[in-house]
């Protein structure tokens, strides 16, 4: 049996190999989970804990700092403003394994379920009466910080369900890779992975910045259901989808032996090969239908024997050459993209690994052209760097920028992380935000052109002012030709942009970026002019707008403002010469919702969205404002008894507050 350092009659000294392994996976996991960035890959932190493991097994000796036999670091994920509260049912970690033989030997023929591992925080929710009470990150498993009042900013977190009693559900809070990588491009913000921005998301104060993170939790195993106690894992997941959890992808096997957990397991890893699942994940878990027999195990250190099982993908690698470091152009940063010869891994080709900052091609030791690298797809998917084998030169970082051509500098962070910047404010690349926001939804919705490929473009100079989306067609070939598109995406960005070229009013003035104005205030502007080539021409002329009901003086000054810049007004009239423009109908003076005012707050369920709503109401001659105050009419909110600030606003100036089912008997 394994002791205890310390636990022992007469303890053996540690050898100094396992003091230095527990020193740097201590040191690499507590960076991890307080989102600082990573000291190492997971491919490496896997081959020092399975060193320390069979160092353990061989001396007989465990610290008790091992991460063998922890959780996870205690400095975790939240601000430490927030208080820490011991769980309810202790969250204990789950052994791993890489061998599908092991699975087979522990589930020993009985009926189990095997989901995705994701790769995010455990965050525990607890209802009572129906409503969420409690959301605690999981720490060191045995306590929490209790993060309730980010509740409202995480998606996939029902606010009440349909349940009086006590239930305790388990889940992960993940940010998808599609949304990481929109969210990395549009703030410039040096995360190496979706993990470490959710972690580091869980610990801002704000809850509008923390929803700005497109967080999402997804519950993958219920702890506490009032139900019969025999009611089986997969009963039990069945009744928390009946309540509204959008839970875990999951597969029932039937008297698993390795013959089919290969053919499951084979499956599971071809849906991460082909991107099926947009969040990360790092492995599979494996667990018992019957919750009666997976109760009775023991508990080794911090992991419950028949809890469940982790299984981990074995990564695989090659050694390939450097060929060059290119460097990418975002909002605020210069990226390290590493170029290699071709190699072959997880059935792809891989050419390319972004390397995040200056600081991890420091810590892997990157030289120049020539240098021996080992590389793997982490997770069979993100391409990445591991392990430098042989340096040859020197890596340099380039004195100028790649986009426009003035000088650069390097920035520490607070983190010590250096990233390479443009020292030019006017710098194209540092317009990517205004790019996004030209092509989205609210804009000129371009499907295909997220964060990620804009910043190609743009790093190519294809687009140097707004109006440059519009001729993207002159580049098509040069855009099949580039690594990850091809002819039919270069024919699907070219259609988009044709269809794109007829659209509202108010979407143009929204896509412009023009300080303070957003849509409500595109709307109201256009509602005073006949059209929108009116409204452009006393902007230019310096009219003042701000006696229109719902601008006043601060965002009449915003706009005049920018169109008395010659480059913006150039840009105005280079847009108007290219797309056909839809005139704006101010909404009826009559209808159900006239003359009222509306707030909406909180989730909705008959219309998709808050939006959907507020358009509705709109098309029946109300308003709808983002602010209660003596001016509103009702509150819109299921949850009447909710403590939010805007129903404790409206309470005070006793307007009324309403379901949105009572809206819709009503209006």
């Amino acid at each position: 049996m394994v002791a205890f350092q310390g636990e022992l009659d007469s303890p053996k000294e540690p050898p100094a190999e396992m003091r230095e392994l527990v020193r740097r996976l201590d040191e690499a996991a507590d960076a991890y989970y307080a989102g600082r960035g990573e000291l190492m890959s997971d491919y490496e932190w896997d081959a020092l804990f399975d060193r320390l493991k069979a160092l353990e097994e061989e001396t007989g000796i465990v610290m008790p700092s091992s991460p063998t036999h922890k959780v996870s670091s205690a400095s975790e994920d939240a601000s430490s403003d927030d208080a820490k509260e011991p769980h309810e049912f202790s969250a204990l970690s789950l052994a791993k394994t890489k061998k599908i033989a092991d699975l087979a030997k522990w589930a020993d023929s009985r009926t189990i379920w095997i989901s995705w591992k994701l790769d995010g925080l455990t965050l525990v929710a607890t209802y009572d009466g129906g409503k969420l009470v409690k959301l605690l990150t999981r720490g060191d498993g045995i306590t929490g910080t209790n993060i309730t009042r980010l509740a409202p900013a995480i998606a996939g977190l029902p606010r009440e369900i349909e349940d009086n009693g006590h239930i305790v559900v388990r889940g992960e809070a993940v940010i998808s890779y599609s949304d990481f990588r929109e969210i990395i491009a549009e703030t410039g913000e040096d995360y190496a992975n979706p993990r470490n921005l959710a972690s580091g998301s869980l610990s801002l104060k704000d809850v509008e910045q923390v929803a700005a993170r497109r967080i999402r939790w997804i519950p993958f195993t219920p702890v506490k259901v009032d139900a019969p106690s025999s009611l089986s894992w997969g009963a039990k997941m069945s009744r928390l989808e009946e309540l509204g959890f959008k839970c875990v992808e999951r597969e029932k096997i039937e008297s698993p032996d390795v013959a089919r957990l290969e053919d499951a397991i084979a499956r599971w890893t071809a849906k991460v090969t082909r991107g099926d699942n947009p969040y990360p994940v790092d492995g599979l878990v494996v667990c018992y239908d019957d919750t009666a027999y997976a109760s009775t195990g023991s508990v080794t250190g911090h992991h419950a024997t028949r809890a469940g099982l982790a299984f981990k993908w074995a990564d695989e690698s090659a050694e390939t050459e450097l060929v060059q470091i290119e460097w990418s152009c975002a909002i605020s940063s210069i990226s390290p993209v590493a170029v290699f010869k071709p190699v072959e891994l997880e059935g792809t080709t891989v050419r390319r690994a972004m390397l995040c900052n200056v600081s991890e091609c420091e810590r892997l030791g990157i030289g120049a052209k020539g240098t021996k690298i080992e590389v793997i797809k982490a997770n069979k998917i993100i391409p990445k760097i591991v392990k430098v084998t042989e340096a040859q030169g020197e890596f340099t970082i380039p004195s100028s920028c790649p986009v426009c051509g003035e000088s650069t500098e390097l920035y520490v962070s607070t983190s010590d992380t250096k990233t390479l910047r443009c020292t030019n404010p006017q710098c194209p690349a540092k317009a990517l935000r205004k790019f996004m926001r030209f092509v989205s939804k609210e804009g000129m919705d371009i499907d295909g052109l997220a964060g990620e490929t804009l910043a190609k473009f743009i790093n190519r100079s294809w687009l140097r002012t707004l109006a440059d989306v519009y001729r993207l067609g002159e580049h098509s070939q040069e855009i099949a030709d580039m690594e990850g598109f091809g002819d039919k995406s270069a024919a699907n960005i070219t259609a988009a942009i044709a269809e794109a070229k007829k659209r509202s009013a108010v979407n143009f003035i929204v896509s412009l970026s023009i300080p303070l104005c957003g849509r409500e205030v595109a709307r109201r502007l256009l509602s005073s002019r006949s059209t929108l080539r009116e409204l452009v021409d006393d902007a230019k002329k310096g009219a003042d707008f701000s006696s229109i009901d719902g601008i006043g003086e601060a965002k009449s000054a915003s706009f005049v403002k920018w169109f008395a810049d010659p480059a913006n007004a150039a840009l105005v009239e280079d847009l108007l010469s290219l797309v056909e423009i839809e005139e704006f109908a101010p909404p009826p003076k009559t209808g159900s919702c006239a003359g009222l005012v509306f707030v909406i707050t909180g989730d909705v369920h008959h219309w998709a969205n808050r939006a959907e709503l507020k358009s509705y109401i709109e098309s029946q001659g109300g308003k709808v404002s983002g602010n209660v105050s003596a001016k509103t009419s009702y509150l819109i909110n299921n949850d009447a008894e909710s403590t939010s600030g805007k129903n404790r606003k409206a309470k005070e100036l006793s307007i009324p507050i309403i379901t949105e089912e009572q809206f819709r008997e009503r209006f």
